[in-house]
């Protein structure tokens, strides 16, 4: 007899069932409540800690807007490109380089900041939030106010501060090209207003 390299359709579901559910940004609690089951009953489910019963299919897929062959099944193999459209904002044109990531992960960006970006607001409006920025400058001279420090940073730096600290950036002498990579908070900040 062969032995079997399929995944088991008990841990396929499960895994499915946290892969659907992160990548939609849900919760436990709001999946439990779509599905009309116990959010312990979920966290136990998808932690293997409980049997899943052929009557929690149709209710966890349903609560995930999904059907139950996709829950039962393993995905189709995704496309690894990420093809997201450019977008201009504040001076700034963006290229998303990540795919939306699930709650709480972390996005990159190509960014090119227009040489009109050099003046900072007024250091009392400078934004703060939580989490840690990242960026590295592929071309020009980025201009980054961070707290009463005014730093220029070349093209081949890369820098890497807490956003509890007021900051900003933009241009020195010339358009800037950076890749920027944020959490949540910084992408709702810097990048959707």
């Amino acid at each position: 007899m062969m032995a079997s390299t399929e995944e088991p359709v008990d841990a396929r579901v499960r895994r499915r069932l946290r892969e659907l559910r992160t990548e939609r940004g849900l919760t436990l609690q709001q999946v439990a409540e779509r599905a009309s089951i116990d959010i312990s009953t979920l966290s136990r489910l998808e932690a293997g800690k409980r049997r899943l019963a052929l009557d929690h299919i149709p209710a966890l897929a349903a609560a995930l807007g999904v059907s139950t062959d996709e829950l039962l099944g393993t995905p189709p193999p995704q496309d690894p490109r990420v093809r997201g459209e450019a977008r201009k904002f504040d001076g700034m044109t963006l290229w998303p380089l990540t795919r939306h990531a699930p709650a709480g992960g972390l996005q990159a960006y190509k960014i090119i900041i227009s040489a009109k970006r050099r003046n900072p607001p007024p250091i009392e409006t400078l934004r703060v939030h939580e989490g840690q920025d990242w960026m590295y400058v592929l071309d020009g001279r980025l201009r980054l106010i961070l707290g009463s420090e005014d730093l220029t940073i070349e093209a081949g730096e890369a820098v890497e501060f807490t956003t509890w600290t007021p900051h900003w950036f933009g241009a020195v002498d010339g358009p800037v090209e950076l890749i920027l990579i944020v959490g949540p908070q910084g992408e709702r900040v810097h990048l959707h207003k």
